[in-house]
């Protein structure tokens, strides 16, 4: 059966886009998903365009074997120069040639650019939802709790420490020697 990317929803991609390394998933949504430029990316990531170029590769891959599509990984670094080559160019220009291999992710990156601004919005209302689930909430009063205990902590550990020891008058401190 053939890898149809229109049966993606943006749910479905927000979801594969969460599903991967927070790194992956913020480059593909800043360059897919938002429509940035690859060279405002570039400039955030602080990389040339071609280490982008490569990253965006590589994890659009892994998107699209995320999402079922046909994705293998490169054999060679001269097939992923071409690989990286044509999906930049395919992101640009619709109608780019394509290497077969690729045509999955390259077909996956254009809808994600196209629906885009749902992804994106799918993505915010995922956040907002998650920050005031019950388990966030826990986690943060936890991690609240946890800070208290330690200031506790360094506070007793302060106060209860014993005294410095009297230097003699007349002689020099140790540490000026």
């Amino acid at each position: 059966m053939a890898f149809d990317v229109s049966q993606l929803s943006p749910a479905t991609f927000a979801e594969a886009l969460r599903a991967l390394s927070p790194r992956a998933g913020a480059l593909l949504r800043r360059r897919l998903a938002r429509g940035e430029t690859l060279e405002d990316c570039a400039t955030l990531h602080g990389v040339s365009l071609e280490a982008l170029s490569i990253h965006v590769l590589r994890e659009a891959l892994t998107l699209t074997a995320r999402t079922g599509g046909q994705s293998r990984e490169p054999v060679s670094v001269e097939e992923e120069a071409a690989w990286t080559r044509q999906l930049t160019a395919a992101l640009g220009r619709p109608a780019a040639p394509v290497s077969p291999a690729l045509a999955d992710t390259v077909a996956l990156c254009q809808r994600l650019l196209a629906i885009g601004p749902e992804v994106e919005a799918t993505l915010e209302a995922m956040d907002r939802e998650e920050a005031h689930s019950p388990r966030r909430k826990r986690e943060d009063l936890l991690r609240r709790g946890v800070v208290v205990l330690l200031l506790a902590l360094a506070a007793y550990l302060y106060w209860t420490r014993p005294p410095e020891p009297a230097v003699p008058s007349g002689r020099p401190p140790p540490s000026a020697r």
